[in-house]
């Protein structure tokens, strides 16, 4: 192995923005297609074998991505299917030494499918006890909404979060299809703000497939402490500025930007410009089995493609410590190890 290979295996790692769904690999799903099919097919249009399965997950635009990812949330039925998912992610992120793992649940699919939330809160806070007992990852929970959804998935999964939080439980979210949020602009303002109160950080995505001002209603509607994406505020300088100044975390993913077509390759993601204007970015896989990556692969593609040195991978390493929602000396532990890493292949 050669000396950059160890430096990113020995590399300690988080991970902030990591979709459960998104996070299973593509066994993982022939594994719950086929055991939830009837009569021999795969249900939900979810093809039944692997090179069929890759190329569904060969994305023409967002919207296409989206109606994909629905189609596989659609196979995860029982609270057993929602622990595999997540022990298994463990499992994966293990094996590339991420020692912590903001892991995105979408309660209301499950939920509205006819899962009791608290059976679900129950497999998730037993499957983030066996991801630290069986692979070494701490988990902790995002809640998020799907935009396209709207209230009543906005009310239910504050209701949710509210009444039978799972154990980790330590964000609120917003995703899907940007575009949609304006019809529901006022529910969405009105579950954060309670979220918020409740002690839940407000991490909304903003900024992938939109403009700058979906990432000034996340920052001001919604209250955001990160903004997952947020690549379009390149387009604003004011907005930039402020970023930079009130230093909020942005939660990049390059390959998933350029999958799901809001770059058109990764040599022309703008990862290292955000870096050049000084602001907080941190480096993640988004649904990293989706898109034929993993985290370790984003910071060797960072190296690679983007052009970025071992000190700006180990500062993106940092970042994302310093943006997790981990208790202060757990951040401290693991900003000591990056150091001794760093330091040994400097």
């Amino acid at each position: 192995m050669d000396s950059f290979a160890e430096f990113l295996e020995e590399l300690p790692k988080v991970e902030l923005h990591l979709h459960l769904v998104g996070s299973a690999s593509v066994p993982t799903v022939l594994e719950l297609a086929l055991r939830h099919a009837a009569d021999g097919e795969a249900p939900a249009g979810v093809p039944g074998t692997e090179a069929e399965l890759r190329a569904f997950f060969e994305f023409r635009d967002f919207p296409h991505f989206a109606e994909v990812y629905r189609a596989v949330s659609a196979l995860v039925r029982e609270p057993a299917d929602v622990a595999a998912l997540v022990t298994g992610a463990a499992r994966d992120l293990a094996d590339q030494n991420v020692r912590y793992a903001e892991l995105t649940v979408t309660p209301y699919t499950f939920t509205a499918a006819g899962m009791p939330a608290r059976e679900l809160t129950s497999a998730l806070d037993t499957a983030a006890r066996s991801a630290q007992h069986d692979h070494g990852v701490r988990i902790g929970y995002i809640f998020d909404i799907a935009s396209e959804l709207g209230a009543d998935a906005a009310q239910a999964t504050l209701d949710h979060a509210l009444s039978c939080p799972p154990a980790a439980l330590t964000g609120f979210g917003l995703a899907g299809i940007e575009q949609t949020r304006v019809a529901h602009r006022d529910v969405f303002r009105d579950v954060f703000a309670a979220a918020s109160a409740a002690g839940l950080h407000s991490v909304p995505h903003a900024g992938e497939m939109s403009g700058p001002a979906t990432i000034w209603e996340a920052l001001n509607g919604l209250g955001a402490e990160r903004i997952g994406h947020g690549i379009s505020c390149l387009d604003d300088p004011v907005l930039v500025a402020y970023l930079r100044e009130k230093q909020i975390p942005l939660e990049v993913c390059p390959t998933s930007n350029v999958c799901t077509r809001q770059v058109p390759d990764l040599a022309s993601h703008p990862l290292p410009r955000l870096l050049a204007e000084g602001l907080f970015v941190t480096l993640n896989s988004d649904d990293p089995p989706m898109f034929g990556t993993t985290l370790t692969q984003e910071y060797r593609q960072a190296a690679a493609v983007l052009g970025l040195s071992r000190d700006q991978l180990a500062d993106l390493a940092r970042a994302g410590v310093r943006a997790s929602f981990l208790d202060a000396a757990a951040k401290q532990a693991l900003l000591s190890e990056i150091e001794q890493v760093a330091a040994g292949h400097a």
